[in-house]
């Protein structure tokens, strides 16, 4: 499972995705946020004009745990929306992976997941790769699945310094 944010997210994760041995990675599920249809496009296009062999992609729409400029009062309620609608989703598709990158839908994504791992529905690992812009502090989402993901990798040495339990691995994509 990836997860593709607006903007940027979208073409760091799949600059990610194009160098995985897409052998091992079938079916590909992206989960985007609804209101997010750039990067369903950029998806279709990119596993359009990327030769496979069979393998399937599908993408997964999800609503967003807080908008942009979204209060944070009223962000409880659609947070807790997102969490009771990634449940299925999790459930359904029983990833053995998720791969995300920083945008705000994989927070919920990766707790049910983690949750799911608890309750040993699933056996879900989940690694998160921070951007490349993130020189010296962490995401907001990093930040709050620090302690919880299997893994997050960082590309600069500076970050890794202060967060010692991220993998430093240099520039990725």
């Amino acid at each position: 499972m990836i997860i593709a944010g607006s903007g940027g997210h979208t073409a760091e994760i799949l600059r990610l995705v194009a160098v995985l041995r897409r052998d091992r990675y079938v079916p590909r599920v992206y989960v985007v946020a609804e209101s997010d249809s750039s990067s369903c496009i950029r998806i279709r296009d990119f596993e359009e004009r990327t030769p496979r062999n069979g393998d399937e992609y599908s993408i997964e729409r999800i609503p967003r745990s807080r908008e942009v400029r979204q209060s944070w009062a009223t962000s409880l309620f659609t947070t807790v929306y997102s969490f009771l609608y990634c449940i299925p989703l999790i459930l359904k598709s029983k990833p053995d992976l998720i791969l995300c990158n920083g945008p705000g839908t994989c927070v919920p994504i990766c707790f049910i997941a983690l949750l799911s791992r608890a309750l040993k529905v699933t056996l879900t690992k989940v690694v998160y790769v921070e951007s490349i812009c993130r020189v010296y502090d962490l995401s907001l989402s990093a930040k709050i699945l620090y302690r919880f993901v299997d893994r997050i990798i960082v590309q600069w040495p500076e970050l890794q310094k202060s967060y010692p339990k991220t993998l430093y691995l240099g520039r990725l994509s």
